[in-house]
């Protein structure tokens, strides 16, 4: 399993973006695709009896499914399968310290708490140690549009695996990296994560802010030179700034704290989940 892309099948209609997406990112990054599926934790409104040898004959016909439609995307690709007994969340935060990357299926816009609260998704986004990439029903496979979307707000290491994740899948799929960094005065220190806020002429606290990017980004540039690299400096709340600046975007890439509590995931990374038009992609900083 490691080096792979693995996806998270919950057997319903949310796994099979999820497949192609994984697939797609697998055959592109030449890496192999891990199938997983937990008949443990089934959805209640899967069409089959409650026992368990039952609940396991339909987690092979998932796999098996899954399997088929990613070879037949990408028949070059190698490809395993796996069943479970174990609880889907523990069984996916365990095997994420041995793959590269982790995609989900998730059930699309909506309130939070139909979105993601109480989910697998949100446990398992808030304790994974490898990015995870969410993608909805309603999107595509992958990388239809030329951008991804990094979100750049702090130098130093903390910051480095967001920017090599983003790197590394533009250069996978020959697209360009829009490096955004958001700034706030005092004055909207009150507003709401996703609140849009007016471009006032910005002055030279913008233009520190485009000297803090630059110096960040200098090294991702010489590591990755055949990146071209758009870098967007915004007056705003962050989540806004992000969501506003992905309309383009096959891929929106965001970090998160390691160990957060009380909970596992902050306002911005719950916002852009809720709002972005886009896959979005979670990654693990210290």
């Amino acid at each position: 399993m490691g080096g792979s892309v693995l996806v998270g099948l919950d057997g319903t209609g949310n796994s099979v973006p999820a497949v192609r997406w994984g697939a797609k990112e697998a055959a592109a990054r030449s890496l192999s695709l891990h199938l997983l599926h937990s008949w443990a934790s089934q959805p209640l409104n899967v069409p089959i009896a409650q026992e368990a040898a039952n609940k396991q004959r339909y987690g092979a016909e998932v796999l098996g499914t899954a399997e088929a439609l990613a070879l037949e995307l990408h028949p070059g690709i190698s490809v395993t399968t796996e069943q479970v007994s174990e609880q889907a969340v523990d069984a996916l935060v365990d095997r994420s310290g041995r793959v590269t990357m982790m995609v989900l299926g998730s059930r699309g816009h909506g309130a939070i708490s139909g979105f993601l609260l109480g989910s697998v998704s949100l446990h398992v986004l808030g304790r994974a140690l490898c990015p995870v990439v969410t993608v909805r029903e309603e999107e595509s496979a992958a990388y239809g549009k030329p951008e991804i979307v990094v979100g750049v707000q702090e130098a130093g290491t903390r910051g480095e695996a967001v920017l090599d994740f983003a790197f590394a899948a533009a250069e996978a799929h020959h697209a360009d990296v829009r490096a955004v960094r958001a700034w706030e005065p005092p004055a909207l220190a009150g507003l709401a994560p996703t609140a849009l806020t007016p471009s006032p002429d910005e002055g030279e606290p913008a233009a520190d802010e485009e000297k803090r990017l630059a110096d960040i980004l200098a090294p991702w540039k010489a590591r990755f030179p055949a990146v071209p690299v758009i870098e967007h400096v915004q007056r705003g709340r962050v989540a806004a700034v992000l969501l506003g600046a992905c309309s383009r975007a096959s891929l929106l890439v965001v970090g998160r704290r390691m160990q957060r509590t009380p909970m596992l995931l902050g306002p911005v990374v719950l916002a852009v989940l809720h709002h972005s038009p886009c896959p979005v992609a979670v990654v693990p900083r210290i």
